[in-house]
């Protein structure tokens, strides 16, 4: 018996995302492309009828944005908006800031890869914290670098506490955030082993709608198709 509804998106495209530049937790703006993304995925959603009772998203501007134009374009810009660094993108360490052709070179492909897209692996580590008064009233430490195992491991309690009891309330959830903290999210819904989430890519703006049982167990997943595509 289907329960809930969960819709997960990956923000807009960001001027990283544009340059090829490793973001972490670094604000940064979307571009004109990633705000027609974040019209797309409201107009796409507004077609299936979903109404979510929450969203939920990140600390992160470029996911707070397009979270607010999703609403928007759905007419729900009323519900309630739970920001979380639980679903910040994962840290990028010493790799912040950088082309990732760049790396690339210097590193090589391989390396580059298991840096991006493997499960356990750590990018270089910042040689010290980095302050950002965001965090402050959470008594958050800002990581030097994370793996995506890190990732998972900070975003699963936010999960485990606040969407999936909403969801087991029968409470549809939208989520918008980041490639690397939804592949986290992914592994854990879809049970993927670890030597197999580096084949998994979350493309801006592509919403994915889960459906659950009274359980939460996934009894059906769609790719949601987006006028852009």
């Amino acid at each position: 018996m289907k329960m809930a509804d969960l819709v997960i998106v990956r923000h807009g495209q960001s001027q990283a995302n544009r340059d090829n530049i490793f973001t972490g937790w670094t604000d940064v703006p979307l571009t004109p492309k990633g705000v027609a993304q974040g019209v797309a995925v409201g107009r796409a959603l507004r077609q299936t009828g979903i109404q979510f009772a929450d969203a939920n998203t990140s600390y992160m501007a470029r996911a707070i944005v397009t979270t607010n134009i999703i609403l928007g374009e759905i007419d729900q810009l009323y519900i309630p908006v739970h920001k979380t660094w639980r679903l910040n993108e994962r840290h990028y360490g010493a790799l912040s800031g950088r082309n990732k052709a760049v790396v690339k070179a210097e590193v090589g492909a391989d390396q580059l890869h298991r840096w991006r897209r493997g499960y356990t692996e750590v990018p270089p580590k910042l040689t010290h914290h980095q302050h950002d008064r965001r965090y402050d009233r959470l008594g958050v430490q800002i990581p030097l670098s994370e793996s995506l195992a890190m990732t998972q491991r900070r975003l699963l309690p936010f999960w485990q506490d606040q969407v999936a009891p909403r969801l087991l309330d029968g409470k549809n959830q939208l989520i918008v955030a980041h490639g690397s903290s939804l592949r986290a999210l992914i592994k854990y819904l879809d049970k993927i082993p670890d030597d197999e989430i580096d084949q998994v890519e979350v493309p801006n703006g592509k919403p994915i709608w889960y459906q659950f049982d009274q359980h939460l167990r996934v009894i059906k997943k769609t790719f949601i198709t987006t006028e852009d595509e």
